[in-house]
């Protein structure tokens, strides 16, 4: 055997532990700390209030950045505490991104103004991450990964993050993010280190074990501790802020590095063996649970309307099939898969893809269709409760995942860990959308004319509706955001409307809401106690069947186009002024 280089290990000059005399199937990589180091940006904290006092203006709640910077200094401090303490936990469950802006970053501020940021939650989280800190990649990384590649290590991440979004953005920036075979990221997958499990589904998703792979990481107290509860069979610590835990730590290090740049090295001079066949068993969920509040009374009081919640598909905008997305996407997918050592052609992507959305739509129907014990069993005779929202990890592991079966035992864990970032190229590449005429125009009135909006809409992926809105250049005109995906439920569970309505401090009977579908968009409205409910035709509804609802189902005005809503509002919200040109 090749002698090993001499590191520090525990404190003391010695030979490294013989986990690092054997060559890993894959190396799993921390992502502050070993890929990137981060520096602090005093100044973020201003640019971050000031960002959040406009998001808050744009549904109507004044807060000056001033006001804003402490509440936020606070939050991330107790955050760090948070995190500090769930590092001493066997096994840590992640908080959501709307627990995160609820009960941290936003905890002081009124009902409705925290409401509004938990809307925006993983958005905002994305840009928090990116305006307090400074990235740059660290020293021997691109080595690092072209040494891997060389010997035929599959290198993949394991991260902490309350922003995955912003952790792939950053690695896609600087031109890294085809190197990693896969990405998991705390919050995406639900598990936090020193949770073995994170680890464990990495190890899984490339097609290995825990044993069979070196962990490297800056932190004793998460990385140190998850990689030793896991069983790697080495665990490197490269120095950057984390020194001293901050609780005593007795796990130590096979290598302690100052930077990644002698990693290579510890690769050159391990032996490959024999693949190992077994996966490890591993796996945790978390359940939340939500107690419906009560439904307010229906009468609509005349005269301004409070608020405008706007369905998006059918209503925003229409949508048309796009199969060169399609197609592309399906390429993305089988060169994703390729990476991470799983070979499927592009032709048996799109084919797989296909086929889950055969099994959501079954999905939604199985689901709109058996409301919660206590509630009218058919939908036009009263309200359906508790309608729960797929998420990006059931979509993948169980609609998608089946189709995918035959690659290997690791592809569950593999989808499980990028089904957030795959589930935006999927809602990018479903169709090709237009913005319907009259949108922008009665966005503007209700604008000149006071009245906050939202958007309540039943999604696969919040962020991609965001990325339309912005496209269109209407997003500055939108005050709150309501997706299904992002809040776990979806209509006609009338949480939809009652959470904008939360948001915009708005008194629901002098509500309006736009939709396009009877049993989806009607009954989430009257749930909500919304006064008046509007559908409009050319949507996902045949006209036929607005003509015939009745019942729970009959909205209060059906109408031909978006800009209609001007005429029915005259003269409550004065008309935008007359725009040519578009």
């Amino acid at each position: 055997m090749p002698t090993l280089p001499t590191v520090e290990v525990g404190g003391t000059d010695r030979r490294p532990s013989p986990g690092l005399g054997v060559r890993p199937d894959a190396l799993l990589l921390d992502f502050g700390g070993v890929i990137f180091q981060t520096t602090k940006r005093p100044e973020g904290y201003g640019e971050l209030a000031a960002h959040l006092s406009e998001v808050l203006g744009r549904a109507g709640h004044r807060r000056s950045p001033e006001s804003l910077e402490p509440v936020l200094r606070g939050g991330v401090k107790a955050l760090k505490d948070w995190k500090n303490a769930s590092s001493r936990r066997l096994a840590p469950l992640e908080l959501d991104h709307r627990t995160i802006w609820h009960d941290f970053l936003a905890s002081p501020l009124p009902p409705a103004e925290r409401e509004v940021l938990a809307g925006s939650a993983g958005t905002l989280l994305a840009r928090l991450t990116a305006t307090l800190s400074e990235h740059s990649v660290r020293p021997g990384i691109p080595e690092l990964l072209a040494t891997a590649t060389e010997l035929g290590v599959t290198v993949g991440i394991v991260s902490n993050a309350h922003s995955g979004r912003a952790h792939r953005t950053l690695l896609a920036a600087h031109g890294l993010d085809e190197a990693f075979g896969v990405q998991v990221y705390s919050d995406e997958v639900g598990l936090r280190k020193p949770h073995p499990g994170i680890i464990t589904m990495a190890a899984r998703a490339l097609g290995t074990t825990p044993g069979r792979t070196w962990y490297v990481g800056d932190t004793l107290d998460r990385d140190v501790v998850a990689g030793r509860r896991a069983g790697v069979g080495a665990v490197i610590l490269t120095r950057h802020h984390s020194d001293v835990p901050p609780y005593p730590v007795t796990d130590t290090a096979d290598a302690v590095l100052d930077t990644p740049e002698g990693i290579g090295d510890l690769l050159r001079a391990s032996v490959p063996v024999a693949p190992t066949s077994t996966l490890d068993a591993a796996g945790a969920t978390g359940a939340e649970t939500r107690t419906p509040s009560a439904r307010p009374a229906v009468p609509a009081p005349a005269g301004r309307p409070s608020a405008l919640l706007l369905d998006h598909g059918g209503v925003v905008v229409t949508s048309v099939p796009d199969d060169a997305a399609r197609l592309a996407f399906g390429r993305h997918l089988s060169q994703r898969l390729a990476v991470a050592g799983y070979t499927l052609s592009p032709e048996e992507a799109v084919e797989a893809v296909a086929g889950a959305r055969v099994r959501h739509r079954a999905w939604k129907d199985r689901h709109e269709g058996a409301p919660a014990a206590g509630t009218p069993a058919d939908p036009a005779a009263g309200f359906v409760e508790d309608v729960e929202e797929i998420d990006a990890t059931t979509f993948w592991v169980e609609l998608v995942g089946p189709a995918l079966a035959h690659l290997g035992d690791g592809i569950e864990d593999w989808l499980r860990a990028e089904a957030y970032a795959l589930i935006l190229e999927y809602a990018r590449s479903k169709s090709l959308p237009t913005l319907r005429p009259g949108v922008r125009d009665v966005l503007e009135a209700a604008r000149a004319g006071g009245v906050p909006v939202a958007i309540v809409s039943n999604t696969v992926c919040g962020r991609a509706v965001r990325e339309e809105l912005e496209a269109f250049g209407i997003d500055h005109l939108v005050g709150v955001h309501v997706y299904s995906d992002e809040l776990g439920h979806r209509k006609p569970d009338p949480v939809t409307a009652r959470t904008a309505l939360t948001a915009l401090d708005a008194d629901p009977r002098s509500a309006w809401f736009v939709g396009d579908k009877p049993h989806r968009d009607v009954l989430a409205a009257r749930g909500a106690g919304v006064g008046t409910v509007v559908l409009v035709r050319g949507g996902s509804s045949s006209d036929a069947t607005l003509d015939a609802a009745d019942g729970a189902l009959r909205p209060d005005h059906v109408i031909a186009e978006v800009g209609d809503l001007l005429t029915l509002w005259a003269p409550a919200v004065p008309a935008a002024p007359a725009r040519h040109g578009r």
